[in-house]
């Protein structure tokens, strides 16, 4: 089964930078497309940026860019989110997920990392 470990949340002050990283397992990580969500306190789950299973391809939600930037090293089975110019509206739990290449629906999910970016 695929596992997946985020890590690098905390707290950072408007304007700082933050980078998460999820280790992937379990299987070829290759085959996956990533993804990273956020949940912010009574607001649904959104998806914040993208990437394809080879890296050449990446989506961003309009609120993320110009300051996110999503990337994978498929020799190390991890994917990152550096994020800069954080926001206090970035304030959220962010989640990596991954989904087979074939389909377009996330399946595997990681236990979620908090950001909080305080004014």
């Amino acid at each position: 089964q695929v596992q997946l470990v985020e890590s690098g949340g905390g707290l950072v002050q408007a304007g700082g930078s933050l980078r998460l990283s999820c280790a992937f397992s379990g299987r070829t990580f290759s085959n996956y497309g990533m993804g990273w969500f956020r949940q912010a306190p009574g607001k649904e789950r959104e998806i914040v940026a993208g990437v394809n299973w080879g890296g050449g391809a990446t989506y961003y939600v309009e609120s993320v860019k110009g300051r996110f930037t999503i990337s994978r090293d498929n020799a190390k089975n991890t994917v990152y989110l550096q994020m800069n110019n954080l926001k206090p509206e970035d304030t959220a739990v962010y989640y990596c997920a991954a989904r087979i290449v074939a389909r377009s629906q996330y399946d595997y999910w990681g236990q979620g990392t908090q950001v909080t970016v305080s004014s």
